[in-house]
């Protein structure tokens, strides 16, 4: 459903009167929903933004971010051997995506993350969020990232469909890294293909669209969804 910018309060209080349990929303309303929203978790606030909201039987809104989840469950179910504390994260990008990947990693035990994004002072404000073990590199270095890295993530949009290409050069990135883009159009994006060139396994973005769909579906209809193989690929068929 369309909805205007700045007209989400408006969107809400509809679907209520329509008896709607709750719903998602994306750009550009992640940052609005947390103003609006008369409950806020504790993840939402840190983030600064929320994706799933639930309209509670009191009348009140309650807003959640799950993307962080959806981003570990992907990886989870994608590499089971896969772990956060397993050394450096190198990131790309420092948009509403990356907010949720760094408060998802932290909280699974990253030791490090690298961070690097196009505008440096958007990356140097996560990490003044988020801590000192965020360590932020300039773009013009951003291939250094990767030096060492145990899990490699692309959180721009570098490589998508209309988008420009993504050209930094993973060089430096160990055979054994764990690397994933957040990107599902294409799914097997330059960025992994350039990582599995290397030897890495790898774990494309459209695992992390399902699985952040899920804590909102168990919320609203009491049933939590299975990210299975023929979800996925029923996914991909429509």
């Amino acid at each position: 459903m369309d909805v205007e910018p700045g007209k989400l309060r408006e969107g809400f209080d509809a679907l209520i009167m329509l008896g709607f349990k709750g719903v998602n929303v994306t750009v550009p309303h992640k940052e609005d929903a947390i103003s609006i929203a008369d409950q806020v978790s504790d993840r939402a606030q840190v983030i600064g933004a929320a994706n799933t909201i639930t309209f509670l039987e009191d009348g009140t809104i309650h807003a959640d971010n799950t993307d962080g989840i959806g981003f570990l469950e992907n990886l989870r179910q994608g590499q089971p051997n896969w772990r956060a504390d397993a050394g450096p994260v190198a990131l790309l990008g420092a948009g509403g995506a990356a907010r949720a990947v760094i408060s998802g990693l932290l909280d699974a035990g990253a030791p490090e993350i690298r961070l690097s994004n196009r505008s440096l002072d958007r990356a140097k404000a996560l990490a003044d969020v988020f801590g000192n073990k965020v360590i932020v590199v300039p773009w013009e270095n951003a291939a250094d990232v990767f030096d060492g890295a145990a899990t490699a993530v692309n959180s721009t949009t570098l490589g998508m469909l209309d988008q420009a290409p993504f050209t930094i050069a993973l060089d430096a990135l160990p055979e054994t890294a764990v690397a994933t883009d957040l990107v599902y159009a294409p799914l097997d994006t330059a960025f992994l293909q350039a990582a599995q060139q290397r030897g890495c396994e790898t774990v494309d973005g459209l695992g992390m669209l399902l699985h952040q769909a899920a804590p909102g579906f168990e919320r609203w209809f009491g049933t939590k969804p299975q990210v299975t193989v023929e979800l996925r690929e029923m996914v991909l068929a429509g």
